[in-house]
């Protein structure tokens, strides 16, 4: 780290003890900024990096609610609007029982610059509860949805606080919360919530978005080299939506996703994963990697307990593609990726790549893509979403995803663009970190002290 930036880091951890993802996301941006520092100094000046380290707004809260039998719980629920220069806050509610401040802190401070790369007027917050949708019938959710609705409405708005879903957050609790909202407001505004029902004001592409960005911003990366997904033997980990739609946008694009995971183990199969059978039991029975394996037979290997990186030896993948969830991919995993025949990764997840993984993939020079530009497709359809809301359209599936992928594209030539200028052509870490933080922080100073 730039030795300007160093005090500032410490004055961070200083300020928030204990919150070591969020600290971990501050120190990979600030990693990036020293050429920044030396163009820019007025940043440094006017203490933007301060500013823009502290949310403008931390909101924690009680949320009660009964369970089916008559007992009481208690979860906790987070809203931090980390910084709304570009536009209002957006970024998801993540319901899992890992759940914490920190963990609400550094996904809003990776939202700012993820959003900030899409080229689209939106600022970056981030939301959850510790509550476990896991193993709870529809009633139960449906109240505890209501109960966290009835404290966060009063701080949302589509001209100020923008949620959609992420982890343990779908159509289904998106529906309980925005119904919560229009009966406390007596407003429907669709443009509050993103992730919709399509019949109620969702933007087709959304369920797919993330996973078909990373896909083809993986894609991108490759064509640098000459290269394409085409015939390429992938690992994925995860099997939630991003996964699942990782997966497909990989085969449409010729490439073949041999592993993926869920927190009970991995599942390898020899002649590539049956997305529709995938689909149907994750999305419509909600059963697990084991029963999928069980399904679909002999070509199918589960590892009860395993990561997926572990099945790397078998999987002999030159892409892989982490789509489950922070600091799950460690220094370990990433040899052994290198090992067997690695050429490129994209983070379909939010900073699932510990730092010293991440270390070992550019000393090997493999082609890496951090989470804030390679997963940046989710927020980027969220923000046409919303703006089908304000003019009360809703366009074709075609129309939609043709969006995403030049969005995408746009955030590729955006990086690839920055780390030359920087002098550091191929490194995706420093290209979307200059080109985000730039964008956000010129803001700011237009802004003034605030």
């Amino acid at each position: 780290m730039h030795n300007n930036l160093v005090a500032i880091f410490d004055s961070v951890v200083k300020r928030n003890p204990g919150e070591t993802e969020f600290h971990q996301a501050v120190e990979e941006m600030f990693d990036a900024l020293a050429d920044v520092l030396e163009r820019h100094p007025e940043f440094a000046k006017l203490s933007v990096l301060e500013r823009i380290c502290e949310p403008e707004r931390q909101i924690i809260f009680r949320v009660p609610w009964m369970d089916d039998s008559g007992e009481v719980h208690v979860n906790r629920g987070f809203r931090v609007e980390f910084n709304s220069v570009l536009g209002p806050y957006k970024g998801g509610l993540r319901f899992h029982p890992s759940v914490t401040l920190d963990t609400v802190k550094f996904l809003g401070f990776e939202q700012i610059f993820k959003n900030a790369l899409t080229g689209l007027p939106i600022g970056g917050g981030k939301g959850g509860s510790d509550f476990d949708p896991k193993g709870r019938s529809d009633a139960e959710i449906m109240r505890f949805c209501q109960s966290f609705m009835t404290e966060l409405y009063r701080h949302l708005g589509e001209n100020t606080d923008v949620p959609a879903g992420d982890i343990g957050v779908g159509a289904r609790e998106t529906g309980y919360m925005f119904g919560q909202y229009k009966r406390i407001t007596n407003r429907y505004e669709s443009g509050v919530f993103t992730g919709k029902g399509l019949d109620w004001g969702g933007a087709r592409v959304r369920k797919e978005a993330t996973g078909f960005g990373a896909a083809i911003f993986t894609n991108e990366m490759l064509k640098t080299k000459g290269d394409s997904l085409q015939d390429k033997r992938v690992i994925v980990s995860g099997s939630g939506k991003v996964a699942l739609y990782v997966i497909k946008k990989v085969h449409q694009l010729g490439g073949v996703v041999v592993a993926c995971s869920d927190s009970a183990g991995s599942v390898y199969d020899k002649d590539g994963l049956d997305l529709d059978l995938l689909i149907q039991m994750k999305e419509v029975d909600r059963l697990r990697i084991a029963d999928y394996s069980k399904k679909r037979g002999d070509s199918s290997e589960y590892h009860v307990g395993k990561s997926v990186w572990e099945l790397a030896e078998m999987a002999n993948a030159q892409v892989a593609l982490p789509c489950a969830t922070q600091n799950e991919l460690h220094e370990k995993d990433a040899k052994l990726l290198v090992a067997n025949g690695l050429i490129a990764l994209a983070e379909g997840a939010n900073m699932p790549s510990t730092p010293d993984a991440i270390r070992v993939f550019k000393q090997e020079k493999i082609l890496f893509a951090p989470g804030k530009a390679a997963n940046a497709g989710g927020v980027a359809t969220s923000a046409l979403e919303m703006q089908q809301n304000a003019s009360r359209q809703s366009w074709s599936y075609e129309e939609t995803e043709k969006r995403l992928e030049e969005i995408m594209i746009a955030i590729h030539e955006t990086c690839v663009a920055t780390a030359e200028e920087c002098g550091s052509p191929g490194d995706y870490i420093l290209g979307a970190n200059v080109a985000a933080f730039e964008k956000v922080a010129r803001t700011m100073l237009a802004m003034g002290v605030i």
